[in-house]
């Protein structure tokens, strides 16, 4: 199969969409850290704050490599659009057989950011049943919606 130039070019606005996408999580995270940044000065023995804080870090590590490995599959494409434009067809086949491979890692340490992020959220969630479980109150029981709606 004769790799086309306009093959790599196709993989441009995924992987663009993709970085846009990566860079507006680095962004929520970012904030969110200097949230719990803010809230971790004010009571430094809160453990879900300190919890949280150990994910986030996590989760902006894996950003980067996510973000480095997107970077490194869109420059990839370029050298690949090169050799096909000059002529080295075995060369381009290898360069964005590599592109898609470092593409196809990107997309892994993203799918796992998702489920570590899921995480961070449960360990919300968690905080909060504790304090809906102590405010409970006789009136629940009539207010309650029915499991059948």
């Amino acid at each position: 199969m004769e790799l086309q130039i306009s093959t790599p070019a196709l993989l441009f606005s995924a992987i663009t969409l993709m970085m846009l996408a990566f860079t507006n999580r680095f962004l929520a995270i970012a904030n969110l850290i200097r949230g719990l940044h803010k809230k971790y000065l004010e009571n430094p023995q809160e453990d879900i704050i300190i919890s949280q804080i150990r994910n986030l870090k996590l989760r902006l590590s894996m950003i980067k490599y996510m973000q480095l490995c997107g970077v490194l599959s869109f420059l990839l494409c370029v050298v690949c659009m090169f050799l096909i434009f000059t002529g080295r067809q075995e060369a381009a086949n290898q360069v964005f057989i590599v592109s898609m491979l470092t593409l196809l890692v990107s997309l892994g340490i993203s799918l796992m950011e998702i489920f570590i992020s899921t995480k961070a959220l449960n360990l919300e969630l968690g905080d909060m049943e504790k304090l809906f479980e102590k405010r409970k109150s006789g009136l629940d029981f009539w207010f309650k919606k029915d499991k059948e709606e």
